[in-house]
């Protein structure tokens, strides 16, 4: 019958919002959410809803709905969820317990925008990840600062290196240890799941192409490893401001392997019923991912770029259901002597995508097309999406955006700090034409 009410399942965890562009905060939140339960549906508001309540988001909506399900933790996205969370909707599907942030997010007439699931009895708290939220990142955008780097991420989590008395680092480095490990987990949020190491050597080794170093490969976080029959297949970048250009570019390599697999038969009947007769079914691809550090970026890219510093680009990418591994300070160019060093071993092929973003005038993939490892990704409809068109968004529609903070009760950066950014945009533009052809970063 059509009055009945909808059965509601307490595992299954409705949590929604703008997620406008994608920051390890939101993660967190997903991870919070998941835990409390085994299923997690996220609504995705519309951009028409967040423009009514909000102002203008910065990612469009198939943008935000592409980083959501990328979520390791997200079992279903639900797009066109509204900004008012109403028990009908979150009813349709199944969930009886909302989620979200322990601060008020309020509707264009100044209501609480969970009231009807707080009268029910139906709201859940988890805590707001410090020290990042897009305001933070949209002032680092528009002041140029560089203060958000970190020149080692080893030696910040052990302490050795921050802002602070040594027991504010020491503080600061396990607690962002806590994270890589919490960031680090299977899709249920609890057992091990991405393997993470570091990678040493020499600043000219991990910025240049001019060194060839072996490296050291040291272990921060044991995960699950490759399964039998996977090809580990490796992927690097910046991945600066994470969004659906890269993420798209990481989907496309799983879909690439998987359409290998196909033909080798890892999806026949007696080949699944072998791996699952030995515990579980898993895909045919370990992905490894190598994250550059912040000075590497900064050495090509210039101004104050990476918006993002490695920890949090780092996590990021740990949340990312498309990546099993990362390794942190990984090398600009993936030489013959490092690729053959990793810990895995010499991965199966090298993947490279269609976005542009670090312009360079020698090939970085040398060795690896040597190699006969390198994998091109075709052109996809977020290759455009990157830190600097993100960040030309922001510029273009700055009054916007910081109506809408001034809102919130932040302070408006102001337009003499636009048009300095933009005067460095230029000037970082005009050295890339100069110094040659552009590489996905």
């Amino acid at each position: 019958m059509s009055g009945e009410e909808p059965v509601l399942y307490d595992e299954r965890i409705w949590l929604d919002g703008c997620w406008d562009f994608f920051h390890h905060g939101h993660a967190g939140a997903m991870l919070q959410a998941r835990q409390l339960g085994d299923e997690l549906y996220v609504g995705v508001h519309s951009d028409e809803e967040i423009l009514k309540h909000k102002g203008p988001s910065v990612m469009n909506s198939d943008e935000r709905l592409a980083a959501v399900d990328a979520c390791r933790w997200v079992t279903k996205s639900v797009p066109d969820a509204p900004y008012v969370t109403e028990l009908p909707f979150i009813g349709k599907y199944n969930c009886r317990y909302v989620v979200h942030g322990d601060d008020i997010t309020s509707d264009s007439n100044g209501e609480d925008c969970y009231r009807f699931v707080k009268q029910a009895g139906r709201f859940k708290v988890v805590k707001r990840t410090p020290s990042i939220s897009t305001t933070d990142l949209v002032g680092r955008m528009l002041l140029c600062t560089k203060t958000h780097f970190i020149t080692s991420l080893e030696k910040t989590l052990t302490g050795l290196e921050g802002h602070g008395t040594e027991q504010d680092r020491k503080a600061e480095g396990e607690a962002m240890m806590t994270r890589i490990r919490q960031y680090s987990t299977d899709e249920g949020g609890r057992d091990p799941g991405v393997d993470v190491f570091f990678w040493g050597a020499s600043d000219a080794a991990k910025a240049e192409d001019s060194k060839e170093e072996t490296g050291t490969f040291r272990q921060l976080l044991k995960g699950k490893g490759v399964r039998p029959g996977q090809r580990v297949v490796y992927v690097d970048g910046g991945f600066d401001l994470f969004s659906s250009g890269h993420i798209e570019f990481l989907r496309q390599v799983i879909l690439a392997e998987e359409e290998l697999a196909k033909k080798e038969g890892w999806y026949s009947k007696q080949a699944v019923d072998e791996r699952v007769g030995k515990g579980a079914d898993y895909g045919p691809v370990f992905v490894v991912a190598g994250v550059h550090d912040d000075r590497v970026i900064n050495h090509w890219k210039g101004i104050n770029y990476p918006i993002m510093n490695i920890y949090e680009r780092g996590l990021c990418v740990l949340q990312c259901r498309y990546v099993n591994a990362v390794i942190f300070g990984a090398p600009f160019t993936p030489t013959k002597s490092y690729l053959t060093a990793l810990p895995w071993g010499t991965p199966d092929a090298v993947y490279h995508g269609p976005t542009a973003f670090i312009p360079l005038s020698y090939d970085p993939y040398t060795a690896v097309k040597e190699m006969r490892l390198f994998r091109e990704i075709p052109v996809h409809k977020f290759q455009d999406v990157n830190a600097g068109t993100i960040v030309q968004r922001i510029l273009k529609s700055r009054d916007l955006y910081e109506e809408r903070q001034r809102k919130k009760g932040v302070k408006a950066v102001g337009e003499a700090a636009q048009k300095e950014r933009e005067v460095l945009e230029e000037e970082q533009r005009r050295k890339e034409e100069e110094r040659g052809l552009g590489v996905s970063r």
